[in-house]
C-alpha cells in the first residue's frame, strides 16, 4: 500500500455538494499534489470550469456515467498519470451524480496493472440533508453510492431542522451503518477524514453487491475465431424480431454497429476473458467509421460500421493465421452479423460468450445543455430562472451555468438543486475569449424547446 499511489473516489447525487467540497481540498493548505479526474452527466461539459483553477491538473471524461463504457477511459487516463508520476501525490476522481460508484471502485481491483499500482484509499459521498429522501426510494444510484461508501458527508444540515436532520442521519444509517458520518454545512469536513480513510471496504463493497468482483463490459458479445485466410464480415441494419431472449443495456444506433477485432495467442476461455478484459480499453478509444468495404483489421482502435440495408460487406485483413477475438457492442444475431471464409462459407466462432446487463440507470433522466453568445439581462434572468424552478424544481435534479451578464466583467455562476438556487460573481473574462453562456439542466421532463427559448429572451438584443 505504502509504494502505490493513493486514489480517492467523490460521489453523490447531484447537486449535493462534490465541487464545492473539491474547491476546498484543492485550495488548502494541506501539501499535497492532486490529480483530479472529472466525469460529467449531460451533454455540456461545465464542472471543470466550476473548479477553482489551481496548480492541480483537471482530466475530463467522456461524459455520461462512470459505468463499463467509462471505466476504460478511467483506465487509460490512470496510465496516463502513471507517466508524470513526480508531478502528483495522490489522484481524486470525481463522479457524476447519476453514477453507480461501484464500476469506478472495482477498477482498482479487476484491471491488474491498475491494482499494481494504485490503491483505493477510500470513497466519500456526499448527501445532500435536504434532498437526499426525494432520491433514495427512486434512485438506485444514490442508494449505492451511499452503500458503497466509507465516509459520507451529510452536508447542508442548515437547510433543514433538526427533526428532518435526524430522520435523514437515520435512513443513511438503515443503508450503511458503518461509514464514518461527518455533519457539514458546506462540505467543511476535516480535508484528513476525506483525504486519509484508510482503505476502501472491500468486505462491505461485497455484501451490498456480491457480484461487485464480477466485471461489466461495454460490449454484449465475443467471439473467439481462427482465422487463416481471407475473410469477410457481413452485418446488416438492426432489427427487432431476434428471436432471443438476451436483455440488452446499450442503446440501439439501428444502422451503425461498434466493434473491436483482437488477436490472442491460443484459444480457449483463458484467451477469451483476456481479449475481453484488453476490449474494456479499446472500447474507451474513439471508434473509427468503416463505410461497406471497407477492410477491418486487429486494432485496439474499435471500428463504427455504417450499415444501410439487409447486408454491408467488410473485408478482414490479419497479418497472420491465428486466433482472434472479435467483440460486437451488441448481439450479432441483431444485426445478422456473420464471418464468412473466400469462398462464402460461413465461420464459426470455436468459443463465443454473451455479457449480461450488470447495471441499469433511469432513462427518464436527460440533460438539456444551452450554449449561446450574447449578453444577458440580469433582471430577466433572475425573473426566467425562478419561475423555471419554481413549477418545475421537482422534476429538475440539478441547475447550473456560467453567465455573461450585461455591464459585469467577472463570470456569473449559478447552481441550483431542485427549487433552491444560488448565484455569485467569480474570475474576470479575460481579454480576447469568448465570453459563452453555457447553462446545463438535469432532470426528468425537460421540455428542450421551451428552456432553449426562455434563456434566450433573457439577452439583450
Amino acid at each position: 500500500m505504502a509504494s502505490k499511489i493513493p486514489v480517492t473516489v467523490l460521489t453523490g447525487f447531484l447537486g449535493a455538494g462534490k465541487t464545492t467540497l473539491l474547491n476546498r481540498i484543492l485550495t488548502e493548505q494541506h501539501g499535497q499534489r492532486i490529480a483530479v479526474i472529472e466525469n460529467e452527466f449531460g451533454e455540456i461539459g461545465i464542472d471543470q470550469a466550476l473548479v477553482i483553477n489551481a496548480d492541480e491538473e483537471i482530466f475530463e471524461m467522456n461524459n455520461g456515467c462512470i459505468c463499463c463504457t467509462v471505466r476504460g477511459d478511467l483506465i487509460r487516463i490512470l496510465g496516463q498519470l502513471l507517466k508524470r508520476r513526480d508531478k502528483f501525490d495522490r489522484i481524486l476522481v470525481e463522479t457524476t451524480g447519476m453514477a453507480d460508484p461501484g464500476p469506478v471502485a472495482q477498477t482498482f481491483f479487476m484491471d491488474e496493472d491498475m491494482k499494481a499500482q494504485f490503491a483505493l484509499d477510500g470513497l466519500v459521498t456526499v448527501v445532500d440533508a435536504k434532498h437526499l429522501l426525494l432520491h433514495l426510494d427512486d434512485s438506485e444510484e444514490a442508494q449505492k453510492q451511499v452503500a458503497f461508501a466509507d465516509v459520507i458527508l451529510l452536508n447542508k444540515c442548515d437547510l433543514v431542522s433538526a427533526e428532518e436532520l435526524k430522520a435523514v442521519e437515520q435512513r443513511v444509517r438503515r443503508i450503511n451503518a458503518v461509514a464514518k458520518l461527518i455533519l457539514t454545512t458546506n462540505a467543511d469536513a476535516p480535508i484528513n477524514a476525506v483525504l486519509d480513510v484508510g482503505g476502501f471496504d472491500l468486505s462491505r463493497a461485497i455484501e451490498v453487491n456480491p457480484d461487485f468482483l464480477q466485471p461489466e463490459y461495454p460490449f454484449e458479445w465475443a467471439g473467439l475465431y481462427k482465422l487463416d485466410g481471407a475473410a469477410e464480415l457481413v452485418a446488416g441494419a438492426c432489427g427487432h424480431d431476434h428471436g432471443h431472449d438476451h436483455h440488452h443495456h446499450h442503446v440501439h444506433d439501428e444502422h451503425h454497429l461498434k466493434l473491436a477485432l483482437l488477436p490472442v495467442p491460443a484459444s480457449g476461455e483463458d484467451a477469451l476473458k483476456s481479449a475481453a478484459d484488453k476490449g474494456i480499453r479499446a472500447f474507451a478509444n474513439a471508434a473509427e467509421d468503416r463505410a461497406p468495404g471497407s477492410a477491418i483489421e486487429p486494432s485496439m482502435t474499435p471500428w463504427r460500421l455504417e450499415l444501410h440495408g439487409a447486408h454491408a460487406h467488410f473485408p478482414l485483413r490479419v497479418a497472420a493465421p491465428g486466433h482472434y477475438v472479435l467483440l460486437s457492442e451488441h448481439a450479432p444475431e441483431e444485426f445478422h452479423l456473420t464471418l464468412k471464409s473466400a469462398d462464402g462459407k460461413t465461420l464459426r466462432p470455436v468459443l463465443a460468450k454473451y455479457f449480461e446487463e450488470g447495471h441499469s440507470h433511469d432513462e427518464a433522466v436527460t440533460s438539456v445543455g444551452i450554449r449561446c453568445e450574447g449578453q444577458v439581462d440580469s433582471s430577466l434572468f433572475s425573473g426566467w430562472i425562478s419561475a423555471v424552478l419554481s413549477t418545475q424544481g421537482n422534476d429538475i435534479f440539478r441547475s447550473k451555468g456560467i453567465l455573461n451578464v450585461a455591464g459585469r466583467d467577472r463570470r456569473y455562476v449559478f447552481q441550483g438543486v431542485h427549487m433552491v438556487m444560488d448565484g455569485r460573481e467569480t474570475t474576470p473574462w479575460l481579454a480576447g475569449e469568448s465570453r459563452d453562456n453555457t447553462l446545463v439542466f438535469i432532470g426528468k421532463n425537460l421540455d428542450r424547446a421551451k428552456l432553449n427559448e426562455g434563456f434566450r429572451a433573457c439577452l439583450r438584443t
